[in-house]
């Protein structure tokens, strides 16, 4: 299980990217609503329906949390206490964790990316505290995975599909894409 993190202002194309991809995958994910309803809507005004709310996810089926960019999404997803006892919990344990564009923000702002190789969106490079800055599309360090912005989603996407399935399935979709 994939658990995928909405607030409002995330970034479309980051979110519902992931969730496409994953799921011509076979990969079962899910999207979570981090606010008090279902209906999120994006940075550009795109609404739509969380599979769930945080309160009834269970992350003990939980293998990666994602979190897709965007603002104020990001911040949104940020000020989230249980999201965030939930991303230290899971960096402990050595499960995944995959941030796309602003979202690496959250990692570093929480010092997880201490010693490790990550990306950001352009710009935002100081929130990557004790990192490693690389300017790679998509950057895998331990149980970490970070990715640049709305134009790297789809290779995001790809690379959660290579970690959690393997590297014949990431690489069918991709053809069958025409990525």
């Amino acid at each position: 299980m994939v658990y995928l993190h909405l607030a409002n202002g995330f970034e479309e194309i980051e979110a519902l990217t992931v969730v496409d991809v994953l799921r011509r995958a076979g990969i079962d994910v899910k999207t979570v609503s981090v606010s008090d309803d279902r209906q999120i809507t994006g940075a550009h005004e795109i609404s739509v329906l969380a599979d769930i709310l945080y309160e009834n996810a269970n992350y003990s089926n939980c293998e990666m949390i994602v979190l897709p960019g965007g603002m104020p999404g990001t911040k949104n997803l940020a000020a989230h206490a249980g999201l965030e006892a939930r991303i230290k919990e899971f960096a402990e344990d050595g499960k995944w964790i995959a941030a796309i564009c602003a979202a690496p923000m959250i990692l570093g702002n929480l010092s997880l990316l201490k010693g490790k190789k990550a990306t950001i969106f352009s710009g935002m490079e100081e929130h990557l505290i004790g990192a490693e800055f690389s300017k790679e599309r998509v950057v895998v360090d331990g149980n970490f995975v970070t990715s640049r912005g709305a134009g790297t989603a789809m290779d995001f996407s790809l690379k959660l599909v290579e970690l959690l399935k393997d590297e014949h399935t990431a690489a069918t979709l991709r053809k069958a894409m025409l990525v």
